[in-house]
């Protein structure tokens, strides 16, 4: 990017800019060591690239029922994004329609410990966006919703998770905002990831994998409500969301049995209502005894993209999406965390927004089964956006709009 813009998206992250699920121990206190992004034009396994390029800066991940027993010299882990994009092509799956954003589709960024830096010495530009140009209309996506129904009514897929787009244009630093959406109440993986001309801020509560001593935790979210205690019980007993919820177990179930010790999957918590931000969500806790000889890669191939966000059957239903949505889904509804040298912690990047040099994007959607209306599913999109835009305002007046 040139460097006399306005907008100030850099090279590397600033002071209290953290990616998620970075270790309480390393929080502010990480300096780049290493970076590799890939676009599909690259060429090559993402997955498997991801691997050799961790092993060759310290972090060797070809059998995560082994991991290293110490850290490597200097080297403290890794912040790795896989965008749901990049997901979908490791499935072989369409990847959908091209993404908004100026992003790449993965990145990986190893990081060593430093000493706290400095606060800056002169307060960050003003910052402003533009108004949301919306990727659909209310009624656009009503339609698609009805287009879905009709899949399922042929028999073609049970569930699809349907995504909307909004983009801004910007001027100032982008950085503080985005470290804004990731301080939102119940955001388990909040934290910030940029690279030169870009930026991802993630406010997302929902674990898509977790590797700790050898047990692999996935957390998938399936319904929502608004977080009074009318909403609570209407989504306790609601049969539609139970149902939906219950198949995307199953489907996350299945995804850890592809890397799991035979007989080791197991669901702990099922269907438990928590809080986000104003929203009650449901959430269930599926875990498993990872298999030896499984590495990094195949962990990837297996969990990718999370069955929450896509539907099921999860290959059906990638391929509705990619007919069904009207842009890609960019840094949203991808993996975005923290590969340290003996645990791994990817969260699902729901509550996500992104920048590249110009403009501003988020995303919001939610699963559609043959019990959802239309008009409701529009409404839960837009009550799942509210608090991420919100955090993304402008902290100061404009004279203008554009």
């Amino acid at each position: 990017m040139t460097r006399n813009r306005p907008n100030g998206v850099e090279a590397l992250p600033r002071v209290g800019v953290d990616p998620p699920a970075t270790p309480p121990a390393c929080r502010g206190r990480l300096t780049e060591h290493a970076r590799w992004q890939w676009r599909p034009a690259d060429g090559g396994d993402p997955a498997a690239l991801t691997e050799a390029f961790l092993a060759a800066h310290g972090l060797p991940l070809h059998d995560l029922a082994r991991p290293a027993t110490h850290h490597p010299d200097g080297i403290c882990g890794a912040a790795l994004y896989l965008s749901a994009a990049a997901g979908a092509l490791l499935t072989n799956a369409a990847p959908g329609p091209a993404n908004p954003a100026d992003l790449p589709e993965v990145a990986v960024v190893v990081y060593r410990h430093t000493d706290p830096p400095p606060p800056p010495h002169h307060p960050p530009p003003p910052w402003w966006h533009s108004r949301w140009t919306e990727s659909w209309s209310p009624r656009q996506h009503a339609d698609a919703v009805t287009t879905v129904r009709d899949a399922i009514g042929r028999g073609d897929v049970y569930q699809v998770n349907l995504v909307g787009h909004a983009a801004a244009t910007y001027t100032g630093d982008p950085l503080p905002a985005l470290a804004r959406l990731a301080r939102l109440p119940g955001a388990r993986y909040g934290g910030v990831l940029a690279g030169t001309g870009w930026a991802i801020g993630c406010a997302s509560p929902e674990t898509l994998i977790e590797l700790r001593h050898g047990t692999l935790t996935t957390r998938p979210i399936k319904g929502t409500r608004p977080a009074t205690a009318a909403g609570r019980a209407d989504l306790l007993t609601s049969a539609k969301e139970r149902a939906e919820h219950i198949m995307i177990v199953d489907l996350e179930r299945n995804d850890l049995a592809r890397v799991a010790r035979t007989g080791s999957v197991r669901v702990d918590d099922l269907f438990a209502v928590r809080r986000w931000c104003d929203l009650w969500q449901a959430e269930s806790t599926i875990r498993a005894h990872i298999a030896d000889g499984l590495g990094l890669a195949d962990l990837l191939r297996a969990v990718c993209p999370g069955g929450s966000v896509t539907g099921a059957p999860k290959l059906a239903a990638l391929n509705h999406i990619a007919t069904c949505e009207p842009v890609g889904r960019g840094a949203s509804m991808g993996a975005l965390g923290w590969i340290g040298p003996d645990h791994l912690d990817l969260g699902l990047t729901i509550r996500t927004a992104a920048v590249d040099t110009t403009t501003l994007h988020v995303w919001a959607g939610g699963g559609i089964t043959w019990d959802s209306d239309p008009h409701a599913e529009v409404a839960e999109a837009a009550a799942k956006t509210a608090p991420v835009r919100a955090a993304l305002a402008p902290t100061a007046p404009h004279t203008h709009d554009r």
